[in-house]
């Protein structure tokens, strides 16, 4: 089972928005029994980051965890969100 993490300033607002789109989307995908969603805040989680191996940010994170975190801003523009689904399909399928 794969742990996906979202997260925001706060794990509050933000997460929690792209949380409910994300599982749409991974119930909608064939993924729901693969993946165990989290939710949190930046703070809390930058460094326990190894622990998940999927992150999806609405915020900016830092530097030395930049590679690890997909960009989750277009669940929230609406612009850029079949780039975004692509990129964590590929995650899941590694």
């Amino acid at each position: 089972m794969k742990k996906l993490l979202v997260m925001c300033g706060s794990g509050i607002a933000t997460s929690t928005v792209v949380t409910g789109k994300v599982k749409e989307w991974l119930s909608e995908n064939g993924y729901s029994d693969s993946v165990k969603l989290y939710q949190s805040k930046v703070a809390e989680e930058v460094n326990k980051i190894d622990d998940y191996d999927i992150v999806i940010s609405t915020t900016v994170v830092p530097d030395n965890i930049k590679d690890k975190v997909i960009m989750g801003l277009p669940l929230l523009t609406g612009i850029g969100t079949d780039g975004l689904w692509e990129e964590l399909r590929e995650e899941l399928d590694k």
